[in-house]
């Protein structure tokens, strides 16, 4: 639970992103009785809950959903892995590491000293979250093989798939043990991430076959914000979801007749499964009134500008409410709030 201008907040870890229907109908449940219905999901493929009359309560229901592991190393449980793994493309299905992962987190004291931004990544050679810049992470060059990475850098090591998850609790253990003021490994050479595979910041989105003959379909949550109402009818589908770091969701493992019925029920509901829509463009941190940070209703601004046909910057835009540009994407635009409206922000040396 963390404090916010708008009350309590619970950040829910997801690891990779995965979630089952169950899951996703409690918080939605937590949400609708005890919060913000708006639920949020995060650059790190996390759900936050927002504005909690009754932390006892919500604890309660996320522990219930199998969602609390770990107490004592929930803050940094924090993995992001391709998100469509083991279903369409990719070099290795990375699921079963990721959950070997979670669990070998979970089982080293040493990791619960590791600050909470600590980022942990897999990728299965798609190259689509490496780009990420996680703090130590393994990308697969092939099935059996995978790059061993800092902070999004590919560092000549090489290892086997069964060295990858000790390798990085170990990587991640050394950290805890050097990192004296330090949040980041970047931190440590005070360099700024320079990551071997590009970033990518658009989702996938739409009807995705799957190589199994089935379909996933790709929704993107316009600014992150999923109604509870709209969690509820996804989990009520009863298929695997995925949350994914560009605020989207995966319905995966579909027959054709389920996932048209899906499309039919959810893009009334808000959810953008048009892979050429504006939304994709566009994201923003909380804003007001959530954070007392910020200097203006990022969220709002953000919308209306998908109606400004002449606004100067292009490409992907990122509003912020202050300098401390939380969820900024590692490219594209990031524009500020300021008393005098958004100005460009720099990036940083």
């Amino acid at each position: 639970m963390h404090h916010a201008a708008d009350g309590a907040l619970a950040r829910v870890r997801l690891p990779g992103g995965m979630i089952s229907a169950g899951q996703l109908q409690a918080l939605a449940h937590a949400a609708t009785r005890f919060a913000s219905p708006a639920m949020e999901l995060t650059s790190r493929a996390n759900i936050q809950l927002r504005a909690i009359t009754d932390t006892a309560a919500v604890a309660e229901m996320i522990a219930a959903a199998g969602l609390l592991p770990s107490p004592t190393h929930e803050r940094v449980r924090n993995i992001v892995a391709s998100p469509l793994s083991g279903r369409v493309g990719g070099m290795t299905d990375i699921r079963g590491l990721v959950t070997e992962l979670d669990e070998a987190i979970q089982s080293e004291p040493a990791l619960a000293d590791l600050p909470g931004r600590f980022m942990f990544g897999v990728d299965d050679g798609r190259a689509d979250t490496s780009g990420l810049a996680a703090d130590v992470g393994a990308h697969f060059l092939d099935e059996a093989t995978a790059a061993l990475l800092l902070a999004g850098r590919d560092t000549g090591a090489r290892l086997s798939r069964i060295d990858v998850v000790p390798t990085l609790v170990t990587v991640a253990a050394r950290f805890a043990a050097i990192r004296g003021k330090a949040w980041r490994v970047a931190e440590l050479a005070d360099i700024a991430p320079a990551p071997t595979w590009p970033a990518a910041i658009r989702p996938p989105v739409g009807w995705l076959p799957q190589d199994d003959g089935r379909v996933a379909l790709g929704a993107a949550v316009p600014l992150g914000v999923l109604q509870a109402r709209a969690a509820e009818f996804l989990a009520a589908i009863g298929a695997p979801l995925v949350i994914t770091p560009w605020r989207s969701v995966l319905i995966c493992d579909l027959d054709d007749g389920v996932a048209e019925a899906a499309l039919r029920v959810l893009a009334p509901m808000g959810l953008v499964f048009d892979e050429s829509s504006p939304w994709l463009s566009v994201s923003a941190c909380t804003g007001s009134p959530g954070c007392e940070h910020s200097a203006a209703d990022v969220r709002a601004d953000a919308a209306a500008a998908l109606d400004d046909p002449g606004h100067p910057v292009q490409g992907h835009r990122h509003f912020v409410g202050c300098e401390r540009a939380c969820g900024s994407p590692p490219i594209g635009a990031v524009l500020v709030a300021t008393p005098d409206g958004y100005r460009l922000r720099e990036p940083r040396p």
